[in-house]
């Protein structure tokens, strides 16, 4: 079980890596001040010592978990990924919708600012 989020990205092949390293500045950048860290094995953020978003790699997609709000507030654009309640699933094999990620990391640091 990795300890930091450098452990957890270091156990995949390179090309998840930086898709996994993409994700990650994506969220620092977008809510400055989160808090980092390994919660139920996969990167995870706080803000205000509240969870705002968890990534996660798998064999054919990055899980993204942004808390149900997250998600009922972009359904629309999320309705064509496969989904779960307060996760999503972007297909490796498709380009990875970092500006949809950014916009819905913003809305949760915005609710966690509350």
């Amino acid at each position: 079980m990795s300890k930091t989020v450098n452990e957890y990205i270091a156990t995949f092949p390179r090309e998840i890596q930086q898709i996994l390293n993409t994700i990650r500045t994506l969220v620092t950048e977008a809510a400055p001040g989160a808090e980092e860290s390994i919660s139920y094995g996969m990167p995870a953020y706080k803000l205000n010592k509240k969870p705002l978003v968890y990534f996660a790699a798998f064999k054919n997609h990055i899980g993204f978990y942004a808390t149900p709000s997250g998600h009922s507030q972009f359904a629309e654009e999320l309705s064509r990924y496969k989904q779960g309640k307060g996760s999503v699933q972007f297909p490796l094999d498709q380009p990875i919708p970092l500006d949809l990620i950014r916009r819905i990391v913003k809305f949760r640091a915005q609710e966690n600012k509350k």
